[in-house]
């Protein structure tokens, strides 16, 4: 499955075990791992691009997309549907290779999986915790039509500090 951009400078697609250096290379970054959960390792190796996109090639639907700039996947953007009686929400995911960062890749890349989650899923709306600190993923999700409902006080833990989480979500029409 490929999704174009309509600016045409990247295009989402699932992810492919030949992403494997582009993958390691690019989310091999302190400042990424600053703002991402700390179940992502750092440093990131080639062994855990492989196990990462061996893993997310057997989920039942695609879900995580690798944002592909001239060939190569430079970034990433998901979801993580939730269960039980919150089976139409979902969590969204990504990152961006710094080199990118700046070029409005990000949220367009969020919008179009948001667009194809509720096109092609169950799933009814989408939601993201950010950082307290992370201005430029709040300004991601606003440009994708996101809400911000809240602040989660004192609800994350990163490099030993306790943080607020902004809460945002965007709902199906």
């Amino acid at each position: 499955m490929i999704i174009a951009s309509k600016q045409g400078d990247f295009e989402l697609r699932e992810w492919e075990l030949t992403d494997c250096f582009s993958l390691a290379e690019h989310i091999n970054n302190i400042k990424i791992w600053n703002n991402v959960r700390d179940g992502l390792p750092h440093p990131y190796t080639l062994q855990d691009a492989e196990a990462y996109i061996r893993m997310v090639q057997t989920k039942p639907f695609v879900q995580d997309f690798a944002i592909v700039v001239d060939g190569k996947a430079v970034g990433g953007v998901g979801i993580v549907p939730m269960s039980d009686v919150g089976r139409v929400s979902a969590e969204i995911g990504y990152w961006l290779g710094e080199a990118y960062w700046g070029r409005g890749i990000m949220s367009e890349a969020v919008r179009l999986v948001a667009d194809y989650t509720f096109r092609e899923t169950e799933i009814l709306r989408l939601f993201a915790h950010v950082y307290e600190y992370n201005f430029a993923s709040m300004k991601v999700l606003e440009k994708a039509g996101f809400t911000k409902l809240t602040i989660l006080r004192k609800a994350a833990i990163k490099n030993g500090k306790v943080i607020d989480a902004y809460y945002y979500d965007l709902v199906k029409d």
